[in-house]
């Protein structure tokens, strides 16, 4: 308990002064039921998302609910890979919390001071041996968990996940643009620094995903000219077609540099490494005076185009903001990220009630209790109709969903 005031003392300051209640329904709501409950009392949980002020939500509810929270920057101790805010780092030290990389989570392993839980991002701590298991917050995670000795499950498998990645990605794209300087919207003045008239910047996105189909999105509300780059043999795209996007096959690599060469922004989001690293590609970009910019994990550009030549390094750009995603966008998928931790730790103690049913062995995606596993579809609708009732962005989200 002494812990958990000291961490209160430092964090509840920062959050009260930034964020309004109405931003994190769903964090709020377990923060509080796990006080009573204490799901996690006397468990190790290692949290490795991105460490930004946002974060500090979703480590409060775990810590009422009694984690001996450990938060993982991925890589080692000083050379973090995940990004991360250095001042919220040196406050979760300040208020006791261990901050740890790969090596000193299998270090801790070895000394028998493992994990209960892994709460995990992009695959980072794929490497450790939790207890009860993992939860991976990212479909780009989703590969090193493959052959998982122990259950895994995919917050970004549901529909939840939606909700940040579909509305609150893209828009930090854009607000990342605005913060360099680049005004791309209908109306804006011409005579800015970059040059921009503010109608018909031109916009190629890679990608048709959630991810993708969020940046077109919030490209389309501020007045850009959208096309994008996909595979066209998985189908016709339904966003894309209903909002009258051209759409260009991937493989049409003549038709894909000329693309390029023609754009005033080019963005990836395909979710795949080295997605763009094909020679006539490359040499379009590298040709092209477009803005270049990574909104993935992995480096989607490949070795071909340096990292000087696309914003914030090849980095996802969003994370050069002081709150990459906004907490009204994230907060649902936070709050999932935890509660299917809970859910392992219920599964484990043979627990189950008509918030949280749907059990492994029930799961019929999960096969053996091991690897992969969708989200509960009980538990994403109790986090969906919270956010929606009590959040700011019910109808940006009955938007996105067509309702």
């Amino acid at each position: 308990m002494k812990s958990r005031a000291l961490f209160n003392s430092l964090v509840n300051p920062i959050v009260d002064s930034v964020y309004t209640s109405d931003e994190y329904p769903a964090l709020a709501l377990y923060e509080h039921e796990w006080a009573q409950t204490r799901p996690f009392d006397g468990l190790r949980v290692l949290v490795a998302t991105p460490v930004f002020r946002n974060s500090l939500l979703q480590y409060r509810a775990l810590i009422a609910g009694g984690a001996e929270l450990v938060v993982g920057i991925g890589g080692s101790e000083n050379g973090a890979t995940m990004p991360c805010d250095d001042g919220v780092v040196r406050l979760l030290r300040e208020s006791g919390i261990q901050v740890i990389g790969l090596q000193d989570a299998l270090d801790a392993e070895a000394e028998g001071l493992g994990f209960d839980l892994i709460l995990d991002c992009a695959g980072q701590f794929s490497a450790c041996h939790p207890r009860f298991g993992f939860v991976e917050l990212t479909r780009s995670g989703v590969q090193f968990y493959e052959k998982c000795e122990h259950p895994v499950y995919v917050a970004d498998s549901g529909i939840v996940k939606r909700i940040e990645t579909c509305l609150g990605t893209g828009e930090g794209y854009v607000r990342a643009l605005a913060q360099l300087g680049y005004d791309f919207c209908a109306g804006a003045d011409s005579s800015d620094s970059n040059g921009a008239d503010g109608v018909g910047k031109k916009f190629v996105v890679f990608g048709s995903g959630k991810v993708g189909q969020g940046i077109v999105l919030q490209l389309l509300r501020s007045g850009a000219s959208v096309q994008v780059v996909t595979d066209c043999s998985r189908g016709s795209n339904p966003f894309l077609d209903a909002n009258g996007v051209p759409v260009t096959d991937c493989n049409d690599l003549d038709a894909v540099a000329a693309l390029v060469r023609d754009a005033d922004f080019v963005v990836t989001a395909t979710g795949v490494k080295g997605a763009l690293d094909r020679p006539q590609i490359a040499e379009a970009l590298l040709a092209s005076n477009a803005v270049l910019a990574n909104m993935g994990v992995e480096d989607e550009y490949g070795p071909s185009v340096p990292a000087t030549r696309v914003l914030a390094e090849k980095k996802p750009l969003n994370f050069i903001l002081e709150e990459p995603t906004h907490l009204k966008y994230i907060d649902a998928s936070l709050a999932l990220h935890a509660a299917l931790g809970e859910q392992l730790v219920r599964e484990a103690a043979g627990v189950s009630d008509h918030e949280t049913a749907g059990s492994l062995v029930a799961n019929k995606k999960a096969g053996p209790n091991v690897g992969p596993i969708d989200p509960p579809s009980e538990l994403e609708q109790r986090i969906l109709s919270m956010t929606m009732q009590d959040g700011l962005i019910g109808p940006e989200i009955a938007e996105m969903m067509g309702w």
